[in-house]
């Protein structure tokens, strides 16, 4: 008995007591709470950037922006400015700007600009089948007169050449064709228009198309543009039957002050 005592003394001790507790583990609760805000207002946040991004832009241009929110904006060039005459490049202060389009085509009438200012052409009616001529007034840039001149019915080749003749010294004379130019274009006329500068007038055929630039009482600058012929061929007509219109343009110099 005794040395049973004596074990049980020398034993690791007497029992945990059940008053004594474990430590305590705070709570995840509140942590859980904090963390499902914070998420809210991520969500929200984001939410709102992409309404920004894309407030009525389809779906697939609102991903374009997003893909490129961190890319440096593109600046575009400035439209081209338009030129007198629809030139590409601007004539300088000094110099007329002119443009000779022939007709091209039954619904593509010939067209002769000055100075921005449209002189014969579709829209004012003022153009017909034959050659049309303008003369201008090398001095002052104004339009002194316009004619159109069949050259497939009736006997205008003489009027034409009176018209021509008609012009005052120092006058710039353009002249398109639409259609025919040639069939009844006689040698009165020819030789007037030859004695102009021309080097194609005698090559006209029918309804080849021809631009040409006069000047009468002065002479204009050999690099100038002045005369383009295009023939009509059943092979390789642009239109039925019609040539391509061809066109000239550049800058003539005005009168020295």
């Amino acid at each position: 008995m005794k040395g049973h005592s004596g074990q049980e003394s020398q034993g690791l001790g007497p029992p945990a007591s059940h008053s004594q507790q474990l430590p305590v583990v705070p709570s995840a609760g509140p942590l859980k709470v904090v963390l499902l805000v914070f998420a809210s207002l991520c969500a929200w946040y984001s939410g709102y950037l992409l309404a920004e991004l894309i407030p009525d832009a389809p779906l697939s241009s609102a991903a374009y922006s997003i893909r490129n929110i961190g890319e440096r904006p593109v600046l575009k060039a400035p439209a081209p400015k338009r030129q007198k005459c629809d030139h590409w490049t601007p004539c300088p202060s000094d110099t007329y700007a002119y443009r000779l389009l022939s007709g091209g085509g039954k619904n593509n009438y010939a067209k002769i600009c000055f100075e921005d200012n449209l002189l014969m052409g579709g829209k004012l009616g003022n153009v017909a089948r034959g050659i049309n001529i303008a003369i201008v007034n090398y001095v002052t840039g104004n339009v002194t007169a316009t004619r159109c001149f069949d050259m497939y019915e009736g006997d205008n080749s003489g009027p034409m050449t009176k018209f021509i003749q008609s012009a005052p010294p120092k006058s710039l004379l353009f002249m398109v064709t639409y259609d025919d130019g040639s069939t009844r274009l006689k040698d009165d006329a020819k030789n007037t228009i030859e004695a102009l500068g021309s080097k194609e007038i005698r090559n006209m055929k029918f309804r080849s198309s021809w631009v040409f630039l006069a000047a009468k009482g002065f002479e204009l600058p050999s690099q100038i543009q002045r005369e383009k012929i295009n023939h009509s061929d059943t092979k390789n007509n642009r239109y039925s039957g019609w040539p391509a219109e061809i066109q000239i343009e550049g800058c003539i110099p005005k009168e020295s002050s």
